[in-house]
Formats: structure tokens, C-alpha cells, sequence
């Protein structure tokens, strides 16, 4: 797996934190929630231009299903041929659109704040200085690189799941820049995660005149949400993470939707997660229960090759003066589809910080030089 030409010092690449945070600034004020396609449009178009400014031959590849768009950039070197590395990464965020007034990109200490810094902005921005580093030494990886960003990753990728399997297989390695660990560590497995929507139809009434006569929708999703999280365990999880219900306070609820995510430690455990969820039924009178299954992210589990590329990356890590602990982590991310393809895949090889989808999103920002050196590391001995 190494490659054995003259490498450079990776330790003395010149990555400057404050200078790839100061890059990383105009990433993070561009918001790009999920749903927002033209927001996410926006980010994709400032991110194309920074892969072509870069010299990467550049597609962009049109969103379906309302979702924005991808892009696709890459790094090959006339005598490359065959299968390359490719770096994936999502662009969409769960913050919507205005989060930055409660949530400002700003600096304090060791630490850079703002929406989608940590998930993962930060992890695909040090990749491309990677892959700049390696070009302002001159240094061209014995593999072709190849750059993917994604437009609907946190909704389960249910629009660019075929676009990303079929650029994996046409690789060797897939490196995901998502978020470290806490501890600093990367991820060589991932839980399955399914989504589902959950639908209660009641019976109306005037809430005022007749409110005995009605079968409020919304009271009944109240009791199964109850039930829902009642089914966690060590091994299956259950989040109820979005409501909706009712159109007027003096109206018994019709109708009320929840979305719910599932996250199980393997396929077995998926799949009794799948017939506990469909087996829910009514508590009260008068009131029906639809359970739809949605986006499925399949169990990621380490393979032999996989592991192979952590333990590569792991002696770089150690050469660079730290260790990257390895872990199967809940919270899905595409590593899990390449992963579950057999591909040697790495995840979690991007920034280290905490607090991600929360008004608390924050990088440690050293650790942008940190990740980038091992990210050249990786790019530069992969063979």
C-alpha cells in the first residue's frame, strides 16, 4: 500500500491553521441547509470554482428529486489510469438559512465557531489545502485524486446514493473528511441507519362546540412517541425528530406526521428495528397508524482492507505526533454506503471539534493543520 518514491516531510508542510480558517470563513457564512437547493446551489458553485482555480477537471452534476446539485473534481496526471482515491464529502447542512445570526463565524481561543464548521466544512476544505500542499511542492500522488461533494447527505442521501456507489467502485480508496471523533480517533465502521414516517389519522371535531366527538391525531402521535422511544436499547436507537400536525387550535387534528430515525449496531438488529417500528398500532379509539420506511443506510463493518488503510493511516498519524484511535460510531454518513461495498474506506479523518448540529458547532482550529498533514499523508503514500 505505501508508496515508496521520495516522499516529502509531512510534519513540515507549511499548513497554516489561521490561514485555513480564514478559507474556510467564506464556506461557513455561505449557508447551505439540505433543503434550501438554492443555497446549496450557492455553496456548490463557490466550491467548483475553488477545485478549478486548483487545476481539477470539473463537473457538475445536476440535482434530482429538489435536492441541489453535485460537483466533482478531478486530479489526474496524464500517465494515471485506473483506479484512483477519492475524498467524499456533503456540502448541505442542518442549519437553515439565518442560523448565522444566532450563530456567527467567529473565533475565540482555540476555536472556530459557526454553522456546519464541524459538519463538515472544515473536513472538506482541509482536504482540497491538502491537495494544494502536495502541488506547491510539486509532488504528484502516485493515484489520481478525485473529489465528490454531495448536496443531500444529512436527509440519508436519498438523491445522490447511486451517484456516489458508482463513483466508488471506480476507485480504490475512499477517504470521508467527516468530523474526528472527541477523541481525536477516525471511523472504521458504521451503524445502519433507517428513516421512517409515521402518520396518525384521527377524526375531527369543533374543539369548542364538540370536542368530545373528536379523536385528536395529535394526541395519539403524542402516545406513540412515547412507545417509539420506549423501544431504545443498547443496540437499536429510536429519535422522533420532527412533528407535524393540526391547521387550528379550535380543531381536533386530523392528521399529525412525525419522521423518525433508527440507528442499529448490525442488519439483524436493522431489521428488528424495521418490525418494531411497523408493528405499532393505536392506543386510542377511532385513530389509524401508517408506518412508511424511508432512506436506509446499510451497516458499515470493517473489512481486511479497510483495515489495512487505517493502520496506514494510523502509522502516518503516529509519524505526525499523534494517534487516531479507530471506532464503529452511530450517526450514518456515506463512508457507510462505499463501506458496505467492500471498498476500503476511512471516515472521520476530518476536523476535531464538538457540539455539531447545535448552536454550539465549533472546530479545534490546529487541528485543520493536523487533519491536513495526514490527509497529504494519505494522498501522497497511497499506491
Amino acid at each position: 500500500m505505501p508508496n515508496t518514491k521520495s516522499l516529502p516531510d509531512f510534519a513540515r508542510l507549511p499548513f497554516d491553521p489561521a490561514a485555513i480558517a480564514a478559507g474556510l470563513k467564506r464556506w461557513v457564512e455561505q449557508e447551505s441547509p439540505t433543503f434550501d437547493r438554492d443555497a446549496v446551489n450557492r455553496m456548490m458553485d463557490m466550491a467548483a470554482r475553488e477545485l478549478s482555480v486548483m487545476g481539477a477537471e470539473v463537473q457538475r452534476i445536476p440535482g434530482h428529486m429538489g435536492f441541489g446539485d453535485c460537483v466533482k473534481g478531478r486530479f489526474a496526471e496524464k500517465h494515471h489510469s485506473g483506479p484512483g482515491i477519492l475524498i467524499l464529502g456533503h456540502l448541505d447542512t442542518v442549519h437553515p438559512v439565518g442560523t448565522l445570526n444566532e450563530l456567527p463565524w467567529r473565533v475565540e481561543g482555540d476555536r472556530c465557531y459557526g454553522p456546519g464548521a464541524l459538519d463538515m466544512k472544515s473536513g472538506n476544505y482541509l482536504a482540497l489545502e491538502a491537495i494544494r500542499q502536495l502541488q506547491r511542492i510539486g509532488f504528484v500522488p502516485s493515484l489520481p485524486v478525485t473529489v465528490l461533494f454531495t448536496s443531500d447527505e444529512e436527509v440519508g442521501s436519498p438523491s445522490t446514493r447511486s451517484l456516489i456507489e458508482a463513483e466508488a467502485a471506480r476507485h480504490k480508496y475512499v477517504l470521508v473528511p467527516e468530523p474526528a471523533r472527541r477523541n481525536g480517533g477516525v471511523v472504521t465502521g458504521r451503524y445502519a441507519i433507517a428513516r421512517f414516517t409515521l402518520t396518525i389519522r384521527g377524526r375531527p371535531s369543533h374543539a369548542g362546540l364538540r370536542l368530545s366527538e373528536g379523536a385528536s391525531a395529535i394526541r395519539e402521535m403524542a402516545r406513540q412517541i412515547l412507545a417509539i422511544e420506549a423501544m431504545t436499547d443498547e443496540e437499536i436507537g429510536f429519535n422522533v425528530g420532527v412533528i407535524r400536525g393540526g391547521q387550528w387550535a379550535n380543531c381536533v387534528a386530523t392528521t399529525c406526521h412525525a419522521e423518525v430515525l433508527a440507528s442499529a449496531t448490525t442488519d439483524e438488529k436493522l431489521g428488528e428495528a424495521i418490525r418494531r417500528i411497523h408493528s405499532l398500532s393505536p392506543v386510542g379509539a377511532d385513530v389509524s397508524v401508517q408506518v412508511e420506511t424511508g432512506v436506509i443506510r446499510p451497516v458499515w463493518t470493517r473489512n481486511d482492507a479497510s483495515w489495512q488503510l487505517y493502520e496506514h493511516a494510523s502509522g502516518l498519524a503516529k509519524s505526525l505526533g499523534f494517534d487516531i484511535p479507530h471506532q464503529n460510531s452511530g450517526g450514518g454518513s456515506d463512508g457507510n454506503f462505499t463501506g458496505a461495498m467492500g471498498i476500503p474506506t476511512l471516515d472521520g479523518l476530518g476536523a476535531r471539534g464538538d457540539g455539531p448540529h447545535t448552536l454550539d458547532e465549533h472546530i479545534i482550529t490546529e487541528s485543520l493543520a493536523e487533519r491536513g498533514r495526514l490527509m497529504a499523508g494519505l494522498l501522497a503514500t497511497l499506491d
